[in-house]
């Protein structure tokens, strides 16, 4: 079947990535001293003994060329898609067939399920030449089955035997690549020969630490959400007479809501770490939500947008113990006890909770109350995308500004419209700082393989400047592990990057966002740029710039 293909599909197939100039020819690896997780050192070390203080690792040119023995690498695309999978893969293929062209790539179906199900195709240049520089998961897929149990190592093992197989790459966020940790623990451990190598995705941005600047996808995604933004505010204030309540993706973390905020300016962003960081109450953000509303209204402006980040409800710290509670007894009880809709599901929660959290919970919207007992996903954690904080949030200023007119407190007119802006932004064409970003990091783990390094998460840093002058290397996954409470079980996994209150980021928008509050000072990013000057279709996130601004 001949594939219609968009004029942009045609021409960004005829885009070359940018590389370091370290990752252009041969390479010599240099080590940089020996590392420590972030947390609960004595416990992980006793978990990860082999994989446990490794080194740094620095790529740097080479005059030597070196003969590189042909192998054979497996890779799997795990968790949600982000934009710059495929050049991960491009990279990955083209980093391996520069050290040796007789080098095979075998990409696993949907995901770690691949892996174990002993479902894959071999990636050849014909088939990546048709996905490079374009958005999505599609050539392989991408599941969300977690790597937790001996079986599935061991059933991952033999497909690999069977394909002679050398070495697995994982591509995802903390906690994909967490299973790449425990992966390479065990079959070094157990001399089974299969070096794994992680790689950094996630939209949310919240995948990253001094070794690994930013995850991939962020900066695609956080665009692509800009516009979006953009496009809404020049609508409200055309329109003059809605307020638009915008959730965006970032379940643990508010690297998304800020990014936008930083590029967009609304008149509200909420960030969650601030929230948990100053114990708000929800009453406290609807009011400061309302006082913003009822400032414009006194000066005829009945409009406005308002970010909201998609995991708002777990920072809020009585409904993180809530959360948490409910986490614990869903996990050791048959979710199928569990039925939405059934009059006695409230109250056989209720009769399970802590007298605090049995309040809490007995006064939350019946909506709001049953979205927080649905099935968690594979890694324990509840699905806050279909909790609808956007509307929760919106309801409840439209009551307080209700009570507020009775009081003769508030003279405007308050109507809404609600947005979530989620999947829009995970499999958009790759921004060319994530298309070079992405394929960097291909060919980075491609150079980890060859150097016989295991337990890694390829690593790309220095961004910001001109590509020629990033740097390209190794971080030890076991450097960012520390232990959470999951599942009601203590897990390593990785931890973690929150909004640092205390960065340059946070700080900008704290010292703008009051003057944003009061006036209309809307920005309209327009749609990502992939044709034109290198100051318009290069330039990496604000939160990056700002990040590392001397």
């Amino acid at each position: 079947m001949i594939k219609t293909q968009s004029a942009l599909q045609l021409a960004r197939k005829a885009y070359q990535p940018k590389l370091p100039k370290t990752l252009r020819g041969a390479v010599e690896v240099l080590e940089t001293g020996n590392t420590e997780p972030v947390a609960n050192k004595e416990e992980l070390k006793s978990l990860f003994p082999n994989t446990y203080g490794l080194p740094i690792l620095r790529f740097v040119e080479s005059h030597e060329q070196k003969t590189y023995p042909a192998i054979n690498v497996g890779i799997l695309l795990s968790g949600g898609p982000a934009p710059g999978g495929h050049n991960v893969i491009s990279g990955l293929f083209d980093g391996l067939k520069r050290c040796n062209a007789n080098s095979r790539l075998y990409g696993f179906i949907l995901g770690p399920g691949g892996l174990v199900n002993h479902e894959y195709k071999e990636l050849t240049a014909e088939l990546i030449d048709e996905y490079r520089n374009t958005g999505g998961f599609d050539i392989i897929g991408t599941g969300r089955t977690k790597l937790e149990r001996t079986e599935q190592f061991e059933k991952g093992l033999e497909i690999m035997k069977k394909l002679d197989i050398k070495a697995l790459v994982i591509v995802g966020g903390d906690d994909s690549n967490t299973n790449a940790a425990i992966l390479a623990e065990y079959y070094m451990a157990k001399g089974a020969g299969i070096q794994v190598i992680g790689c950094p995705k996630t939209i949310d941005g919240d995948l990253k630490n001094e070794v690994i600047e930013t995850s991939f996808g962020f900066d695609t995604a956080c665009k692509i959400y800009s516009e979006i933004i953009g496009n809404i505010q020049r609508d409200c204030s055309s329109a003059c007479k809605y307020w638009h309540f915008i959730k965006l993706m970032g379940r643990s973390a508010s690297h998304i809501a800020l990014e936008c905020a930083l590029q967009t300016h609304p008149n509200v962003c909420i960030i969650s770490e601030e929230v948990a960081a100053k114990n708000l109450t929800l009453d406290n953000i609807v009011t400061h939500i309302a006082q913003v509303v009822a400032d414009r209204a006194e000066r005829g402006l009945d409009f406005g947008t308002v970010l909201v980040p998609e995991g708002l409800i777990e920072f809020i710290p009585a409904m993180k113990n809530l959360i948490a509670e409910l986490n614990d007894i869903l996990a050791d009880n048959n979710s199928e006890e569990l039925v939405p809709g059934e009059s006695d599901q409230r109250d056989w929660v209720i009769s399970r909770l802590s007298p605090e959290n049995a309040s809490l919970f007995a006064s939350l919207p019946e909506n709001v109350a049953e979205q927080l007992t649905l099935d968690r996903d594979p890694h324990g954690n509840v699905c806050v995308s279909r909790i609808e904080t956007e509307v929760l949030l919106s309801s409840m200023v439209g009551m307080k500004l209700i009570q507020w007119k009775m009081e003769g407190k508030y003279k405007g007119n308050f109507a809404t419209q609600h947005h979530f802006l989620g999947y829009e932004g995970r499999c958009g064409f790759p921004s060319n700082y994530d298309a070079d970003y992405c394929y960097s990091l291909g060919c980075a783990a491609a150079q980890l393989i060859m150097a016989g390094k295991s337990g890694y998460m390829a690593s790309v840093r220095n961004t910001v400047a001109p590509a020629d002058e990033w740097i390209a290397g190794g971080a030890p996954l076991s450097m960012m592990l520390n232990v959470e409470r999951r599942r009601g079980k203590n897990h390593p996994v990785i931890k973690k990057a929150l909004v640092d209150l205390e960065g340059k980021p946070f700080k900008q928008f704290a010292a703008l966002r009051e003057s944003w509050e009061r006036n209309t000072a809307f920005v309209y990013p327009g749609p990502i740029q992939y044709f034109g000057p290198s100051e318009l279709c290069d330039r990496p996130t604000m939160t990056l710039q700002l990040e590392k601004a001397e």
